[in-house]
């Protein structure tokens, strides 16, 4: 169970901020560069779990580098996009347009 706290804790964390915590999905796998657990969650609960700039998603994973130290193991979280999710918006601009914008 040692070496399984790291879902645990993950499981705790994620059901605690979703509204659908029966969609909160993890997979665990272990190779050469360490643990790596892999989250599924509903897509209306992405933004709880990414949070603003991304600020909730990189405590978690964090907290997650924390609790592998105590067990002497790098934990590593990827969050799966959900299946169906709309695209995210990401500016397409090139710094020239970006600089051409900041001109008044």
């Amino acid at each position: 169970m040692a070496q399984e706290s790291d879902v645990a804790f993950l499981e705790y964390v994620i059901k605690a901020l979703v509204d659908a915590p029966d969609e909160v999905k993890i997979n665990r796998t272990v190779d050469e560069m360490g643990v790596l657990l892999t989250l599924s969650i509903g897509s209306a609960d992405m933004g709880k779990v990414i949070g603003r700039s991304g600020n909730t998603a990189k405590a978690i994973r964090t907290l997650l580098r924390v609790v592998g130290m105590k067990n002497n193991a790098r934990v590593n979280l990827k969050i799966n996009e959900p299946e169906g999710a709309a695209p995210r918006e990401r500016s397409t601009k090139s710094v020239d347009e970006a600089m051409e914008d900041l001109k008044i």
